[in-house]
């Protein structure tokens, strides 16, 4: 069953690719495909619940000898977020495609491909195949940001390509020069192998190599530069996604797998993402603020987001952990939804600049009620899930005896809270330019895609403690295990 998680996606896409212009016969494939993969992560957090880890050897040949796919508490929470935006960004696309782009046929398929290569990134069992993976994916997201875009947006989408393919030049060396020291690929038998010889001066030199790359996917600062300029050329479903699994599966997933399985964390490792998830933390807060873009804002908040992510796991505590994935979990929601709902503002008023817009409350209530219930979630306002995370991170750290860390924190959610009051003025709540009287909400899908996220971030609020013990402390137990993740796959 695991190995459906990127065998359906792809045998979707080729069914999407024979049948060419049969739009809605499309539409019903691509929903049933990415509803049933995101009911199955789900239920794939009650399989890891007894036995902690499932491995699938591709061919039956065993560990080391062969491919593995590799289903453990970090790897769930990671389906479970590939394929729940998946699916909501997929039922949003039809009629924003339509209008926007045409050709709803091509943009499926390109989406059902990075969907079906996310999921292969974070269920693969050896490094080799993990880039492979990062490198189908990044292609799939090349195209998907470039997506109709008109000649002057092109220029963002390369600077996007460049940017990745450096990036994973340099993961590439990485793992070539890891191979080079242990003979393997796997995981499990380079963790093993790295516990009984220690890590040698090629490796040492390796370890700089893969967290330059995995930070420039994760756009972390100063590594940042390509994604304020793909957000705003991206279609609003391919932000979604982008912003939410994108940057984290190819990046975070990585740096959680690599680092904390195979190598092991030090105090340097720690402090090189807390530190840096600081700067980053404050760095998107404040360029937010200065923003006039509806995306553009959205996308240095997603900078500033990572940076709450890695600050949680830089401290390096079980809590810190979990405060740190249940963030990523939570960001996944939210900005998904405040993505679609600058799509949907978009969408009807033609404009993403806060001086021609205002008043929508009037004119678009599903999209004002979406885009209030993303802005107290991401300013951490209780009972929304956002509030949750940033304080487990704040307790964390507290009890890390990390004093300052903890307060500066809450200034940046304070900061957060900033320019999401500012959207709210600026394109919902101020007066209704008189060129917008004419506007109306936004078609169904888009709507139910919306209201429905809005409802996740306040039901994952409302019930934070079973979404904590049933799917986030499963994966904060990997991180915690760290280099024993080889022994497990090992024995199975």
């Amino acid at each position: 069953m695991i190995i459906l998680f990127t065998l359906l996606p792809l045998i979707t896409a080729l069914v999407l690719i024979i049948i060419n212009k049969r739009e809605r016969l499309s539409e019903i494939l691509s929903v049933i495909c990415t509803l049933f993969t995101f009911v199955l992560s789900l239920i794939a957090s009650a399989w890891i619940k007894d036995t902690k880890i499932i491995v699938y050897h591709m061919g039956g040949w065993i560990t080391p000898l062969g491919i593995d796919l590799v289903l453990d508490g970090f790897s769930v929470l990671f389906l479970i977020i590939i394929n729940m935006v998946g699916f909501f960004a997929v039922l949003y696309s039809f009629e924003y495609i339509r209008k926007k782009y045409i050709d709803i046929n091509k943009f499926l398929i390109l989406l059902l491909f990075l969907i079906a290569a996310l999921n292969g990134v974070v269920l693969s069992g050896d490094i080799f195949n993990l880039y492979v993976f990062i490198e189908m994916a990044s292609l799939a997201s090349y195209s998907l940001v470039a997506f109709g875009a008109e000649r002057e947006d092109l220029e963002a989408s390369i600077r996007y390509q460049v940017l990745g393919t450096i990036g994973s030049f340099f993961i590439l060396l990485g793992i070539g020069i890891i191979y080079s020291s242990t003979g393997t690929l796997d995981l499990a038998d380079m963790s093993n192998m790295i516990r009984v010889t220690g890590i040698n001066s090629a490796m040492m030199f390796s370890l700089p190599m893969l967290l330059f790359g995995f930070a420039l996917k994760a756009a972390l600062v100063p590594f940042h530069a390509w994604l304020p300029d793909a957000h705003p050329t991206a279609p609003a479903p391919v932000s979604a996604i982008l912003s939410s699994t994108v940057i984290k599966a190819l990046s975070l997933y990585g740096i959680g797998r690599i680092f904390f399985g195979v190598f092991g964390m030090t105090p340097v490792l720690y402090d090189i993402l807390l530190y840096g998830g600081l700067i980053s933390v404050f760095f998107g807060a404040f360029a937010a603020l200065a923003q006039t873009d509806f995306k553009r804002m959205l996308a240095y908040s997603s900078i500033s987001q990572i940076g709450y992510i890695m600050l949680g796991i830089g401290l390096g505590t079980p809590l810190g952990f979990i405060g740190g994935l249940f963030h990523l979990f939570n960001h996944a929601t939210f900005k998904s939804l405040y993505f679609l709902c600058a799509g949907a503002t978009e969408y009807s008023t033609g404009t993403r600049q806060f001086s021609e817009l205002g008043g929508l409350s009037e004119k678009m209530p599903y999209t004002t009620w979406s885009s209030l219930f993303a802005s107290f979630s991401l300013a951490g306002i209780p009972p929304f899930n956002g509030f949750w995370s940033k304080f487990i991170i704040v307790i964390a750290a507290i009890q890390a005896d990390k004093i300052g860390i903890a307060i500066l924190a809450v200034i940046a959610s304070i900061l957060t809270l900033g320019y999401f009051l500012k959207i709210q003025r600026e394109v919902f709540f101020s007066k209704l330019p008189q060129s917008l009287n004419n506007i109306k909400e936004v078609p169904f899908l888009m709507v139910l895609s919306m209201v429905v996220l809005a409802l996740i971030c306040l039901g994952t609020g409302l019930g934070f403690s079973y979404i904590v013990n049933n799917i986030i402390q499963p994966a904060a137990d990997v991180l915690v295990n760290g280099v024993n993740y080889g022994s497990l796959i090992l024995t199975k």
